[in-house]
């Protein structure tokens, strides 16, 4: 099969790759129907991850079963499926509290490489949700979406303690930051104060719920929410992005005894002792339990009720993936779907 493999920073190739066999008898191998460009993959693209050796890209996946191990249950041949960005068995004490990202057998996909024709899943039972049908196509954006980006938006509201009538700010306009404001909106919020720069992405924020767009950065930004706030900061955060800068406004974002809820992947975060001490507010965060909200998304947007699809603004064949990864550095797409 083909898929997509990083050499080197800037240097992704569309190339001949083994095909996933069954390994294991909890392994499902799955056909793609759809893939995708993610934002942290862009942190390998850009050097922030080190690159020893050319290794498989991608971690979200919508697709058909094609074979299952001999101990699979809860899928066959023929489903059309999602699964997280995390393996999980779904059994372990972890995963029945739920956080299945952190499951004591976890396998990242990403190391798998999901941007390609076919895909080794493993721990099947525990890992893929089977949708109730075959999707109509224009479906298929949405539930890939998904597979990551709307479960981890889902998660960073979540974790911010989103709740009706309450003020949500928002740090980050990527497909994550985006579909928290969508969460945000489903979960009640009254007011959602999306912090974006691109008109672009800021009249999607208003589409999925923003009530209010803030241009400003670091002490203006905090500034500009604390006079929409009546002085005080937003109930809840959502941090999408992972940097210092953006926790950081995150935090200083959010009134004393609010929430912060971050889900950008952390690059170089350090945070003061003295500044977590004053500002009491909750910090929760880490990567999405994504498979733990499948099963109320995919309905959700099997009735038509989201439609997180929309964060992909450029489609091209699997086989120009490179281009996709060109186009999210350069911010020409917010996301991108791959179509094998």
């Amino acid at each position: 099969m083909y898929g997509a493999v990083i050499h080197a920073p800037g240097d992704v190739r569309f190339e001949q790759r083994p095909d996933p066999q069954i390994e294991q008898p909890t392994d499902a191998v799955i056909r793609m129907l759809a893939t995708c460009v993610c934002g942290s993959d862009l942190w390998s693209y850009r050097g922030a991850n080190p690159i020893r050796r050319p290794t498989p890209m991608g971690h979200e996946y919508l697709g058909v079963v094609e074979e299952v191990g001999a101990d699979v249950r809860a899928v066959r041949p023929g489903d059309v499926v999602i699964g997280s960005f995390f393996a999980s068995d779904g059994t372990c004490e972890i995963c029945r509290s739920g956080y299945p990202s952190r499951c004591v057998q976890a396998i990242g996909m990403g190391s798998l490489g999901a941007q390609a024709e076919r895909l080794r899943v493993p721990l099947a039972d525990g890992t893929l949700v089977a949708t109730p049908g075959t999707p109509d196509a224009d479906l298929i954006p949405s539930l890939l979406a998904a597979s990551d980006v709307l479960g981890t938006g889902w998660f960073g509201a979540e974790a911010a303690a989103v709740r009706p009538g309450k003020t949500v700010v928002v740090v980050g306009d990527g497909a994550v930051g985006l579909l928290g404001v969508l969460a945000a909106r489903v979960q009640g919020a009254e007011r959602i104060i999306a912090m974006s720069r691109h008109a672009d992405r800021q009249r999607l924020a208003r589409t999925f719920g923003a009530t209010d767009i803030v241009e400003e950065r670091g002490d203006e930004g905090v500034a500009r929410v604390k006079d929409l706030t009546d002085g005080l900061g937003a109930h809840s955060t959502i941090e999408a992005v992972g940097t210092q800068e953006s926790m950081l406004q995150a935090i200083r974002s959010t009134r004393a005894g609010g929430h912060v809820g971050f889900v950008g992947v952390s690059h170089g975060v350090e945070l003061s002792g003295q500044l977590l001490f004053y500002s009491e507010v909750h910090l929760f965060g880490g990567p999405a339990p994504v498979r733990r909200f499948l099963p109320d998304l995919i309905g959700r947007i099997w009735r038509r009720e989201i439609d997180p699809g929309l964060v992909f603004d450029l489609t091209l064949p699997l086989s120009e993936v490179a281009e996709g990864y060109r186009a999210m550095d350069e911010r020409r797409a917010i996301k991108v779907l791959l179509q094998p």
